[in-house]
């Protein structure tokens, strides 16, 4: 049994239980009426069929064919991309080794604490535009305005440094083949595979994002070995980098503080995994083991990765931040591999190369679907909200974004270096902003829950709450506002104070103005909306999940060896199936 929920303006709308909708509140109806069948197309009146039910379904007409495999994987491949393959080179060079070390250990912190908030909000409303969406059930509307307006231009402009970035690859081994052609060339690739389906861009981030992974764990290996010796130079390398120059804190406070927003804008793309529950097979199931499990192997792979840089690599090494040209201390580090390092550093640059594809592959999926929220919520003109009627891919929003990526094209005037580095400055702050606001959603969140008596549903909490979010609000507020520090000293540069600070008054004037013109309100905890789209699994879910309960291959210990007719064995023990359970987990965590 499905419900069929219909999107069209002034539709009738029977909400159950007399409660009024936060979309029937904005001039949306909703249709609660049941049938037997289920519709597998959207038509053009933009009614779909929901599959398994949900309370209120309102946003959620995309088609859930992504697996919990490739939801997985996409999470550890959207964060994994030219932030940290090439990034880290403009963060060594301007602060240093330790001041990359605590930097990104402190963003990464934060970003735990915001998968936290944002799985216990995306597990219980599992909806296409996330936090987003959450700011404007939970904050504001005026609120959501701006932050989703905010995170689509995120998005659309990662694209674009994405492409600047496979440029300023490319020219490690030549300068003569024109880098907007292979920028063109990624470009239609890229619009290709999000316009055929869903379960293609699964699949194919899928596969990227594990090339990804195994080449950051080889990455691992080899820096270990190249700094014990096994080196170009033959000998021990340690810590001697360190204190080399004005190592390992290079540039002062202010060297220090710009390594924040080349970090935010390596760990971006983490957040947006909240977005695919939409599209995510039994989300309640799928998203606490993402958000439990996989950050700790981003945050592993991170953290190892940068402290084997700043041991591997000189902070005065030339390449790692000019105007034109920029060289990844990934290829430096693999260069100096043995006899066969310049092999071994094309291999590790072609790897990085395909990580700039997949990277921006996530970022046009991530974009096109808030644009899609934007034009169902009436942020946006309602085109914006068309799906295919086959593969129910919101087409418009992918062209329109990926429309975007032609900044890439701007890298031919300005040099692609520098554009490089003030597309990663606008999106690391904006990614900052986002972070920011999804700890204000996280606690309004909480207080409409606890206010209306909702606890119990939660499927899963946020065991940081409530010291956890405002400690992400107070921390990124205060990292925002000091890591232009370098466009202020030693001379003032009024294009780098742009690409850190431009963000702030487009965003303070999008919730004005919005909030001003629609007159939207502050929502209060006790009437906050917590029915719409609140997500309920199907019978055959809960009984999928009652199956993996009882053979022990949940996410608990809990669980009884059973027969083949699934009937308990006299005398099984629980702690083996358990015991078991953890060293597949204990394996899956590393590998």
């Amino acid at each position: 049994m499905a419900e069929e929920i219909g999107l069209g303006k002034g539709a009738h709308a029977s909400p159950q239980d007399g409660e009024k909708s936060y979309f029937e509140a904005h001039g949306y109806g909703v249709d609660t009426g049941r049938s037997d069948d289920v519709e597998k197309t959207a038509n053009a009146s933009l009614t779909h069929s929901i599959s398994p039910p949900a309370i209120g379904r309102v946003e959620d007409r995309l088609s859930r064919r992504l697996s919990a495999r490739q939801v997985q994987m996409i999470a550890i491949g959207g964060t994994i991309g030219t932030g940290l393959f090439l990034g880290t080179g403009k963060s060594l060079a301007t602060g240093g080794p330790a001041s990359m070390l605590i930097a990104y250990s402190i963003v990464g912190g934060i970003i735990y604490i915001t998968m936290l908030s944002l799985g216990e909000m995306a597990t219980y409303m599992p909806v296409a535009g996330s936090f987003c969406t959450f700011a404007g059930r939970f904050v504001d509307d005026a609120f959501s305005f701006a932050l989703t307006w905010n995170y689509w231009f995120n998005d659309a402009v990662s694209v674009a440094s994405d492409l600047v970035a496979v440029q300023l690859l490319l020219k490690f081994w030549t300068s003569s083949f024109p880098g907007w052609a292979l920028s063109l060339i990624f470009w239609f690739v890229l619009v290709a595979a999000n316009l055929v389906s869903v379960a293609l861009y699964g699949e194919v981030e899928y596969w990227l994002s594990l090339l990804k992974v195994i080449t950051i764990v080889i990455f691992i290996i080899i820096g270990v070995v190249v700094n014990c010796g096994a080196n170009n130079q033959h000998h021990y390398l340690g810590a001697h980098y360190w204190y080399i120059g004005d190592a390992p804190f290079v540039g002062g406070i202010g060297g220090f503080a710009s390594v924040f927003v080349t970090a935010a804008f390596a760990y971006g793309g983490t957040e947006s995994i909240a977005i695919t529950a939409g599209e995510t097979k039994n989300p309640t199931k799928t998203m606490p083991r993402v958000v439990k499990n996989v950050f700790y192997r981003i945050l592993l792979f991170y953290i190892l990765s940068i402290l084997l840089i700043g041991l591997d690599v000189a902070y005065t090494h030339p390449g790692l931040n000019n105007k034109n040209t920029r060289t990844s201390p990934f290829t430096l580090v693999f260069s100096l591999a043995g006899t066969h390092s310049h092999v071994a550093a094309s291999f590790i640059n072609a790897v990085i190369m395909t990580s700039a594809f997949s990277a921006s592959n996530h970022a046009l999926f991530a974009g096109s679907r808030l644009l899609y929220t934007l034009g169902v919520k009436g942020h946006a003109p309602r085109i914006f909200a068309s799906l295919a009627p086959h593969t129910h891919v919101p087409y418009v929003a992918v062209l329109s974004t990926a429309a975007i990526g032609g900044l890439c094209f701007g890298a031919s005037f300005i040099g692609a270096g520098q554009l490089w580095t003030w597309l990663q400055n606008l999106v690391g702050v904006s990614n900052q902003l986002s972070w920011l606001f999804i700890g204000v959603a996280s606690v309004r969140f909480r207080r409409g829950v606890a206010a209306q008596g909702k606890e119990h549903l939660l499927p899963y909490r946020n065991w940081t709450y409530p010291w956890g979010p405002w400690a992400s609000i107070i921390l990124n507020a205060f990292i925002i506002l000091i890591q232009g520090w370098s466009c202020f000293s030693p001379s003032f540069s009024g294009v780098d104070f742009v690409s850190f600070y431009l963000e702030l008054p487009i965003m303070f004037v999008m919730y004005v103005g919005w909030k001003i013109w629609k007159r939207t309100s502050f929502v209060r905890a006790s009437t906050m909306d917590l029915e719409t789209d609140r997500y309920i699994g199907s019978a055959e879910e809960d009984q999928d999940a009652e199956k993996e309960g009882r053979n022990g291959a949940g996410d608990g210990d809990e669980g009884d060896i059973v027969d083949q007719d699934g009937n308990p064995i006299a005398g099984s023990s629980r702690r083996r199936t358990s015991w078991k359970n953890r060293v597949k987990s204990a394996a899956l965590f590393v590998f």
